[in-house]
C-alpha cells in the first residue's frame, strides 16, 4: 500500500470525526429538555398574593406576552393567569411578581435586549430573574444554562415595555440607554 493511500485512509475519517465533534460543541445543551410546541394542556403553577401595583404591572405583562416563544406555543396555567404564563413541553414558565432575587455581587448578570437578568440552575431547569425591574419577573427554562438565554430573549420586549425599570440596578446592568422616542425622531430626520 502506498504511503499516499494510507495517509488518505487515515486523514479522511479523522477530519470527518473532528468536524462532527466541533459541530456538536457549538450546539446548545440537551435540546430534548428544551420546550417544544406539542403540549396544550394547562401547566401547574403557584398563585401568589400580589400588591395592587404588582397586580396591575403583571396583568399588563401577561397580556403583552407573545403567543409563541421560539417554537413553543403558549399554554394555559392552572392558577394566577394574571401573573403567570407557560410555553411548550416541558413547560417554560413565566412568573411575574416573584420575590426579588438575592445573589452575591460577584455573580454574573446578563443584559439581554435591554433587560438585565441573573441566572441559576435549579432541579433540571435554568431560572432567570430580572434584576433591573420594579416588579421582578422569573422565567424557568427546562434544561441546562447553555442556550437557555435564547428562550428568555423572546420575552424581553414584552417585559421591557410593561415592567418599569427599578430605581437601582446591579453595576453589570448599566448601559447608555437611548429613549425610543429619540431613536424614532433621529430615524425620521
Amino acid at each position: 500500500m502506498s504511503p499516499r493511500l494510507l495517509a488518505a485512509l487515515v486523514a479522511v475519517p479523522v477530519a470527518l470525526l473532528t468536524g462532527a465533534v466541533v459541530f456538536a460543541m457549538g450546539m446548545p445543551g440537551n435540546t430534548s429538555e428544551q420546550p417544544n410546541a406539542t403540549a396544550t394542556g394547562p401547566v401547574t403553577v403557584a398563585d401568589r398574593q400580589l400588591g395592587e401595583r404588582a397586580t396591575v404591572v403583571c396583568r399588563a405583562l401577561v397580556a403583552k406576552l407573545p403567543d409563541r416563544v421560539r417554537t413553543a406555543a403558549r399554554r394555559p396555567v392552572t392558577a394566577g393567569s394574571e401573573q403567570n404564563a407557560a410555553y411548550g413541553d416541558p413547560a417554560l414558565v413565566v412568573s411575574c411578581g416573584v420575590p426579588a432575587p438575592s445573589f452575591p455581587s460577584t455573580d454574573d448578570v446578563w443584559l439581554l435586549n435591554g433587560v438585565c437578568w441573573h441566572a441559576t440552575e435549579d432541579s433540571g431547569s435554568t431560572v432567570w430573574q430580572t434584576v433591573d425591574r420594579e416588579i421582578p419577573v422569573q422565567v424557568s427554562v427546562p434544561g441546562a444554562k447553555d442556550g437557555s438565554s435564547q428562550w428568555v430573549i423572546g420575552l424581553t420586549t414584552a417585559i421591557g415595555s410593561t415592567v418599569p425599570s427599578a430605581s437601582t440596578t446591579p453595576s453589570g446592568c448599566t448601559t447608555a440607554a437611548v429613549p425610543t422616542a429619540s431613536i424614532s425622531a433621529a430615524a425620521g430626520s
